[in-house]
């Protein structure tokens, strides 16, 4: 399972996740719709030459556990660290979001203007057919949602947890994610998730269960 950490972006573009991306046996995308995010076979020689092809110009990419200098035709626009953390509470005992509304195509506006709302990372109007994804409604407005998206061998991230600020302190992110993480449980992998350094959550995602195991750079990066 280390190894797969290590450089899970990389193991998802390349496997399961190979269909929903572009690129080459060196570098890898999600494709155009899905999240922004970029990852290579090998993270210490990045090989940004070979997907320069499958980048536009005018796109801005994450990409994690990677910090070398840029490279040519290539710029930085913002720089930090992310926490990688990994699910090592007890299996929870129920079903604590039974009434959670799976998100299909369908929803793929209002998932998207929710995370824009909100910013839990890089997502994209398609970003919810990676994965299981369920929400909240009220009056018909999507109020919070947590989903699924990379995943390599028995590993399975859960990402775009967020909730409308009209709504927080409600308890509808942790009764979702207790829905997913005993959804992934009960498939027999291990939940896992990534949370920048200086967000909150962090504290919230420890008291629920998840420890920390890793703490990669991670990059906003854009093509010149």
């Amino acid at each position: 399972m280390s190894n797969l950490l290590d450089n899970i972006i990389w193991h998802a573009l390349s496997g399961p996740l190979a269909k929903f991306s572009t690129g080459t046996d060196r570098a890898r995308r999600f494709a155009p719709g899905f999240s922004p995010i970029l990852g290579f076979a090998d993270t210490t020689q990045p090989d940004f030459a070979a997907l320069a092809p499958f980048c536009g110009a005018d796109e801005h990419f994450y990409c994690g556990d990677w910090a070398g200098p840029m490279p040519a035709g290539w710029r930085l626009d913002e720089e930090s660290t992310m926490f990688r953390m990994v699910w090592a509470g007890e299996p929870p005992v129920k079903d604590e979001a039974p009434d959670a509304v799976p998100l299909g195509r369908e929803h793929a506006m209002p998932a998207l203007e929710l995370a824009m709302l909100t910013h839990p990372g890089p997502f994209g109007p398609r970003t919810i057919e990676l994965g299981e994804y369920f929400g909240f409604f009220e009056n018909g407005r999507l109020i919070a949602m947590a989903g699924e998206r990379l995943h390599a061998g028995t590993l399975r991230e859960i990402s775009g947890v967020c909730t409308d600020p009209d709504f927080q302190g409600r308890g509808f992110a942790r009764r979702l994610m207790l829905k997913l993480i005993r959804l992934q449980l009960q498939r027999g992998q291990t939940p896992f998730l990534h949370v920048m350094r200086e967000n909150f959550a962090v504290q919230f995602y420890e008291r629920l269960g998840f420890r920390k195991v890793k703490e990669p750079v991670v990059r906003v990066v854009a093509r010149i």
